[in-house]
């Protein structure tokens, strides 16, 4: 059994939220030896790929959600992660939901949450992420972006500017999410309409500073409304879409629903968007939701995407699942004769079904 098996069979014995604090705090004190015991795999060279015009060093990254409040980049930058997504982050600190609010669903290697967007604030991940030696920051930082519970929805746009304010100059890209499903009215901004507000009130900070962004969506939007965030990220020239956030499940319980039970909902979202994008192929899709294998990553690959994120998937599998899916890459590269993920993704259209050929 490895290290992190044990670590997964002591921590799953204990309340989610009360061991996630734990290791974040873990972590943050003891990166290097903590993650020298869970794994010891750097992503080579052939890995990388290109997202937006951003280096990542492999094609997996991770997640928002898992790190909040930026506490942790030393110990994930060590894992073999492509890119390491911090937040959701709000303009000002907020305790989220009341708890219990975040649930196992063990059998069905998912999870059920309704945090809220609790974060400490946007100095505090700032000041967390100026900290960082350089030697520990990751290749590409990620922050997303979230509006506070308490700021009305006509005001959202001002939460929005005033964090893409705060972060343009420490992050590689940022993260629009008005997809989460724990913050009431946040879904209601993914309307055309509301979104086109944002926008709008971002453009004048994004000429000062203009770097990748991104707007992550519902898994249980309608294709209308999906077509409205392709049309948004065209009109506004977002360097992409992440989809998909967490799914809402009313006979599980109130909150957002992630890992195998968002699979397939998720994975049909993904394979809508890469249609509706594929003569734009300038806004990359970054897939997330339900992945938690080769075969995941694969089969966005054959749709035309490239790079995903992981969250659940790793809570269950932890390093593991990354070395795996660099072992499958490392096989795909030896049977193709192609010399790195580059040269592979060139035509989605000749991968095989099995990427085991």
């Amino acid at each position: 059994m490895n290290t992190y098996n044990l670590f997964k069979n002591l921590a799953f014995k204990l309340d989610p939220e009360l061991i996630h604090e734990f290791s974040m705090k873990s972590f943050g004190v003891f990166p290097r030896v903590l993650s020298g015991l869970f794994s010891s795999d750097t992503p080579k060279q052939a890995h990388q790929i290109e997202v937006a015009g951003l280096k990542w060093s492999s094609p997996v990254g991770l997640a928002a959600g898992l790190d909040k409040n930026a506490a942790a980049i030393d110990f994930f930058s060590r894992l073999p992660f492509g890119a390491i997504e911090v937040g959701t982050v709000t303009p000002k600190a907020q305790e989220g939901n009341p708890k219990p609010r975040l649930f196992r669903l063990i059998e069905q290697e998912s999870l059920l949450n309704r945090m809220g967007f609790n974060n400490h604030g946007m100095n505090t991940v700032l000041d967390n992420i100026t900290a960082l030696d350089p030697a520990s920051r990751p290749r590409c930082l990620g922050v997303n972006l979230g509006k506070n519970k308490t700021t009305s929805p006509d005001k959202a746009a001002l939460d929005y500017q005033v964090l893409y304010k705060k972060f343009c100059h420490v992050a590689d890209y940022m993260v629009i999410n008005v997809s989460s499903p724990n913050t009431p009215g946040l879904r209601d901004l993914q309307e055309e309409s509301a979104l086109a507000e944002i926008f709008d009130a971002l453009a004048d900070v994004r000429q000062l500073k203009n770097i990748p962004l991104f707007l992550k969506v519902a898994p249980d939007l309608p294709d209308q409304g999906l077509d409205a965030c392709v049309s948004i990220a065209k009109k506004y020239k977002l360097a992409g879409l992440i989809a998909t956030n967490t799914t809402i499940i009313p006979d599980i319980g109130v909150g957002g629903v992630s890992g195998q039970l968002l699979k397939e909902k998720s994975k049909r979202v993904r394979h809508y968007l890469l249609d509706q994008l594929r003569e734009t192929p300038r806004i990359e899709l970054i897939g997330v939701g339900g992945v938690s294998s080769f075969d995941d990553v694969w089969d966005f690959w054959r749709q035309g995407g490239r790079a995903m994120q992981v969250y659940t998937g790793f809570i269950y599998k932890g390093p593991g699942l990354l070395v795996d899916i660099a072992k499958s890459i490392d096989l795909v590269l030896e049977k193709t004769k192609a010399m790195d993920l580059s040269e592979l993704l060139k035509d989605p259209q000749k991968l095989p079904a099995d990427w085991r050929m």
